[in-house]
């Protein structure tokens, strides 16, 4: 495969917005419709490929009265918005194993709006991880197999893991740096991997970066050099903790004139900025902490959500290497 050089463009590869999904994460998915709107009208006007609308989550184990629609991701609720979503952005949801009722939730395809499920889990869940994607795929679904948590996995786990991935229906392998733990050169070997077991298949492979270490533009760079062709972003990098890799510093790297940059500083002013003096996001000491010690950020946002000790970096600094 030539990679084009970065003066350049490459038509085939498309970006994933996942404000809505992943920024989801840091209030429980209680995003009004015009929230939800704005983003959506943003990702048509600056021609990206695909919008992540949140998750197909398990109404059993998240209550509908405790999260927002976007958790769940019902007909209604995401035709309200986008009508027959007669454009060619295409929608996506994501269904996590072990956390979604997938055989009854997942609709067949020509009753739903979505064109993609994204399959999430971790190298243990793989099994399961399967048979979910075999479900979507046969519901009529572009299908895409996240795997959760690279960083964490043993390499020969890694590779037991997409030796069976890449025998399913999935299009895409995603690389996901779950921790915002990886360095350019981790991820270079990762989507040289991917890209081995997924090209006998015809598959594709996507990067899914965090921003720990503030690293998530230059990661998601790394994995485009190397032949990912499936990136995802998130406007303002809204995302759980550090957040992900912004969209508009991606959109701005890509020299693709189809898409359009200004339809997203938009949503940066009019959404974003009255968000951010709500919730908070973004690389802050503990997550950058997180990510050099490769530990998910659930003590980061701990210790930022109590007053007395979002601002004690040393004290959280002591504690998480010292439990290394």
């Amino acid at each position: 495969m030539a990679i084009a050089p970065w003066i350049t463009y490459r038509p085939e590869l498309k970006v994933l917005d996942c404000t809505i999904r992943d920024g989801g994460l840091i209030n429980d998915h209680m995003f009004d419709d015009g929230f939800v709107q704005a983003v959506y009208n943003a990702c048509v006007e600056a021609g990206i490929d695909y919008m992540e609308l949140g998750y197909k989550a398990s109404k059993k184990l998240f209550a509908p009265d405790e999260f927002g629609a976007w958790k769940h991701c019902d007909e209604d609720d995401m035709r309200r918005i986008v009508g027959e979503n007669r454009t060619d952005l295409k929608l996506t949801a994501m269904a996590d194993a072990g956390k979604s009722d997938w055989r009854t939730d997942i609709l067949p395809k020509k009753e739903s709006v979505l064109d993609v499920i994204r399959v999430a889990f971790y190298v243990h869940q793989v099994s399961e991880a399967v048979d979910m994607i075999r479900c979507a795929a046969d519901r009529g679904y572009e299908v895409t197999a996240n795997l959760m948590a690279v960083s964490t996995a043993q390499e020969k786990e890694v590779d037991q893991a997409l030796e069976v991935l890449a025998e399913t229906p999935a299009g895409t392998l995603v690389v996901v740096d779950s921790f915002g733990s990886l360095y350019a050169e981790q991820v270079e070997l990762l989507v040289k991997k991917y890209l081995k077991y997924g090209e006998a298949t015809g598959k594709v492979v996507g990067m899914h970066a965090h921003n720990n270490q503030q690293l998530a533009f230059a990661n998601t760079i790394e994995a485009i050099i190397h032949g990912a062709n499936r990136v995802d972003a998130s406007m303002g990098g809204l995302g759980r903790g550090a957040g992900n890799c912004p969209m508009e510093l991606l959109i701005g790297f890509l020299r693709n004139p189809k898409f359009k940059l200004r339809p997203i500083y938009q949503v940066l002013e009019s959404c974003l900025l009255p968000l951010s003096r709500q919730v908070e996001w973004g690389p802050l000491p503990q997550y950058n902490i997180t990510g050099q010690c490769n530990q998910h950020p659930r003590e980061a946002m701990a210790a930022r959500a109590d007053a007395q000790r979002r601002d004690k970096y040393v004290e959280f600094y002591d504690r998480l290497v010292n439990d290394v």
